[in-house]
């Protein structure tokens, strides 16, 4: 299989970066706030929990297959030749607490790639995983770590609000939501706070949102339903009344009976005005750069969550931007403050949970 790509890709180099002044400050900031919601959830709980993506809803196992005959641009870093790969996959929400499904946020997916050899990021040496951490929306909430603290403070309020409250105003802003898209619009924001709607996740496309370096280049990533079964999903949406784990159930009947595919795609940023790398608000435009397929993910039938495989993953492994490749450093401000703030989730885990953050090996497996 040969992929065309006609695009003219910015070269990477470290001068596109342009940290703000008061980063150190924000990074602190938004650790205290992390900090806020593990504790609360942990004291609520008895159990630590993610400061964010707290609650899984899938937890899979499959194989990851980079295409053969990509372009120079594409081939890179992971994707350089053609390769397979085991693979893991988390399906989360994005706060912090254990939510009822019917509060509507914004959905996580998370994969690690295993087996993965190469120059390593920081904080990742002797690992051999590439994470991408992707969420069902084409560009971040907020534009910058400084933004990004501010609208995560109004998160952590309401981390120890009843769960009846929750709904109620999921409501509203799922309301609020649908006059701002039937007038051509869409707010980030709102969606973020609740008001996203509740399709079916098997069926999202999910992206990084942010910007990675891809070998030489710049790009950013995203994950899309390309198998039948999944593609019949995009855009369904799921009942969640009475049910406060309606997807869980939903992706585990899904797995039982199916096996399922999805592509990872490419967007090679190509201006940088018009695809700014600190600004993780842009959705940078597909007129001026398309995303393209460089792998396929494969997941056979499984059983999609249980018990023990929460105790493995939620418990036992972190997903994090900066665990890979030096050829996929993550990029931006967003994800510069995201390095200590996903090790601090991590080691809030490991202090509390007495159960080590650890990094799968290549033939790691799943329980049933």
């Amino acid at each position: 299989m040969t992929v065309s790509y006609s695009a003219d890709p910015v070269p990477y180099s470290p001068g596109i970066e342009t940290p703000e002044p008061d980063e150190a400050e924000t990074t602190e900031e938004l650790l205290r706030t992390l900090r806020k919601i593990s504790e609360t959830t942990y004291k609520d709980g008895g159990h630590a929990l993610r400061s964010v993506h707290a609650k899984s809803h899938a937890l899979l196992e499959g194989r990851v297959d980079v295409l053969d005959g990509l372009p120079p641009e594409l081939a890179q870093g992971i994707f350089a030749r053609r390769e397979s790969y085991p693979v893991m996959l988390r399906l989360s929400t994005n706060p912090g607490d254990i939510l009822d499904d019917s509060i509507t946020v914004p959905r996580g997916l998370a994969i690690k790639v295993l087996g993965v050899e190469g120059e390593r990021l920081p904080g990742s040496e002797g690992a051999t995983s590439q994470d991408f951490v992707m969420v069902n929306a084409p560009a971040f909430a907020a534009p910058n770590a400084r933004k990004f603290a501010g609208s995560l403070k109004l998160l952590a309020a309401t981390t120890d609000q009843p769960q009846i409250l929750k709904k109620a105003v999921s409501a509203v802003l799922r309301g609020a939501e649908s006059v701002v898209e039937a007038f051509g619009g869409e707010s980030a924001a709102l969606k973020t706070m609740g008001g996203a709607s509740q399709t079916h996740p098997l069926g999202d496309t999910f992206y990084t949102q942010t910007a990675f370096r891809y070998g030489d280049y710049i790009a950013k990533l995203s994950l899309a339903p390309v198998s039948p079964e999944l593609t019949a999903l995009t855009g369904t949406t799921l009942a969640t009344f009475g049910n406060p784990n309606v997807i869980r159930d939903a992706v585990g009947g899904f797995f039982r009976r199916n096996p399922g595919s999805w592509e990872i795609r490419v967007q090679l940023c190509t201006d940088l005005d018009a695809m700014p790398v600190e600004d993780a608000s842009v959705e940078w435009p597909e007129d001026r750069s398309p995303f393209v397929a460089v792998a396929r993910i494969t997941l056979p039938p499984q059983t999609g969550w249980s018990e023990q495989r929460s105790h493995v993953v939620d418990d036992g492994f972190a997903f994090s931007p900066w665990h890979g490749l030096a050829a996929h450093r993550p990029l931006g401000s967003i994800n510069r403050v995201r390095k200590l703030s996903y090790e601090m989730s991590a080691g809030f885990r490991a202090e509390h949970n007495g159960c080590p953050i650890h990094h799968p090996g290549k033939a790691a497996r799943l329980p049933e």
